[in-house]
């Protein structure tokens, strides 16, 4: 059975849509899973930007008024997307999410749901959906306020944040560092990922920028996590193992989520 995966975030500009869509092509064109990659931003889905995907027939938004899920899947760098749609303008019941995507775990490896980091129904339908819950951020002191604040919402609702995700990390001696956030959070960072201008001339591109810049330090951070949710060790350099070189935090903490996925998903 499938794993159900939600990247979330009660602040925009995390750069939630850019993992989500990179993370998902990850693992559908580097380790071969199947892959279902659900736009849940209802009131902004910008996820088709992402994959090349402008003018949808077929949306989440018309799934979640009743139509079959099935039919609105686009098939983009091999990866299964159901987009949104921002001109739908009838009813739509976003607590029906789970109960959609429920045949379709046994059809794919991951369900990958882009969140909407609008307090109400929108987040929570996701919250509901999913198996394992990551939070984006960016390391600076508002957003992770809005971390703090989703991680204790997700617990409200029996969900434990699997890990944090920091992004577009400019300089380290200026914003708030990975044992900053574990100790505020208590989740552990699993990345901690640079900005990148390859990341803004990808969405120019509408291609997920680790399936075109492999060499981009982006991709590189995405390469990481998609081993450890493919349940993939990392390798470490010959210098680095010559050398001693100690694990880093946020290595560790992908190790241990590697185990925990192994564990509960690839020994099934």
């Amino acid at each position: 059975m499938g794993e159900v995966i939600g990247f979330v975030s009660l602040k925009g500009g995390v750069g939630k849509t850019t993992l989500a869509a990179a993370i998902a092509s990850e693992l559908a064109n580097q380790h071969r899973k199947k892959v279902l990659l659900v736009d849940a931003n209802y009131s902004a889905p910008n996820l088709g930007l992402h994959m090349d995907i402008i003018a949808p027939a077929v949306s989440v938004h018309d799934v979640l008024n009743g139509k079959r899920l099935s039919s609105a899947v686009h098939e983009k760098f091999g990866v299964d997307v159901v987009p949104g749609n921002f001109l739908f303008s009838r009813q739509f019941s976003p607590m029906k999410l789970r109960s959609k995507l429920s045949r379709a775990r046994n059809v794919y490896d991951y369900i990958i749901l882009d969140a909407s980091p609008s307090l109400s129904d929108e987040v929570f339908s996701s919250l509901l959906a999913s198996d394992r819950l990551f939070i984006v951020t960016t390391p600076d002191y508002p957003s992770l306020s809005c971390c703090m604040k989703t991680a204790r919402i997700a617990k409200q609702r029996g969900k434990e944040i699997s890990g944090i995700i920091v992004n577009r990390v400019i300089d380290r001696k200026f914003q708030v560092g990975l044992e900053e956030i574990q100790e505020s959070t208590g989740i552990p960072v699993i990345a901690m990922i640079g900005e990148d201008k390859n990341v803004h001339r990808a969405l120019i591109e509408r291609m997920p920028v680790n399936l075109t810049r492999r060499n981009s330090s982006f991709s590189r951070e995405i390469k990481k996590i998609g081993n450890t949710l493919a349940g993939k060790k990392e390798r470490r350099s010959v210098l680095r193992e010559v050398f001693f070189k100690n694990y880093s935090k946020d290595e560790v903490n992908r190790e241990l989520l590697r185990q925990s996925f192994y564990q509960s998903i690839f020994k099934k």
